[in-house]
């Protein structure tokens, strides 16, 4: 993840006006939200009130967000964890219609797979090929940027969903959401729907995700800095 210094900046402002009140978690959530509205996105309600974590583990926080490598059991199992069902999980993974990725997420599709020349045989073939020739082009490639919904990483609309029908979805985790019926058929609905629809189920999936495992009223801490617990 990027961009932690702008919350920063946010984080200091807000204390130089109210130290103590507002959480490191609550500007995440918020500038997450407004991030998306700033680029044409839908807005949805972000309920405030959370307090900050007073541990901060890597291997917990990743044990916790679905690998780009995972299957679609694998990845309903997690989502199903949470409190979230299939239809949450492709709404939220809707928002892969905008940012960037790295090429080790999906060098494995590339070099390591079953198909020809080690390519996933679920990858569209020449998506695959383009992929290797100018983007990742030898798979110990890890600074390489890959757009996750490639010419159109900066609006965000449809088009993710109808490269998933196309088999041009980057992440395994993509393509997976293909597999099932129920999954299949809900990304069909939303691309024989206005995008107004996409727009509020995404909000509506959103907020649910936002009310997942908070910490309020005495437990945790309101942090003076966000990278930092207070001593």
């Amino acid at each position: 993840m990027r961009g932690f210094d702008f919350i920063d900046r946010v984080k200091s402002l807000l204390e130089a006006e109210c130290p103590g009140v507002v959480s490191c978690a609550d500007i995440i959530a918020l500038a997450a939200r407004d991030s998306v509205v700033t680029i044409g996105g839908p807005f949805w309600n972000v309920p405030t009130g959370r307090r900050d974590g007073v541990i901060s583990n890597i291997t917990e926080a990743l044990a916790n967000i679905p690998s780009a490598l995972s299957n679609f059991t694998t990845l309903l199992s997690q989502f199903n964890n949470l409190g979230l069902n299939t239809t949450d999980m492709v709404l939220l993974s809707g928002g892969h219609t905008i940012g960037i990725s790295h090429c080790p997420a999906v060098s494995p599709r590339l070099y390591n797979s079953t198909g020809p020349g080690g390519i996933d045989p679920t990858m569209d073939s020449e998506y695959a090929e383009n992929l290797k020739a100018n983007k990742c082009k030898t798979a110990s490639d890890n600074t390489t940027i890959l757009e996750m919904d490639p010419g159109s990483r900066k609006t965000f609309d449809l088009s993710y969903y109808s490269l998933l029908l196309k088999r041009r979805g980057l992440f395994q985790s993509d393509a997976a959401l293909t597999t099932d019926s129920t999954s299949l058929a809900f990304i069909n609905q939303l691309l024989s729907s206005p995008t107004q629809f996409f727009f509020d189920e995404f909000g509506k999936a959103m907020e649910k995700m936002g009310r997942i495992n908070v910490k309020t009223g005495s437990e945790g801490e309101i942090r003076k800095q966000c990278a930092l617990v207070n001593s």
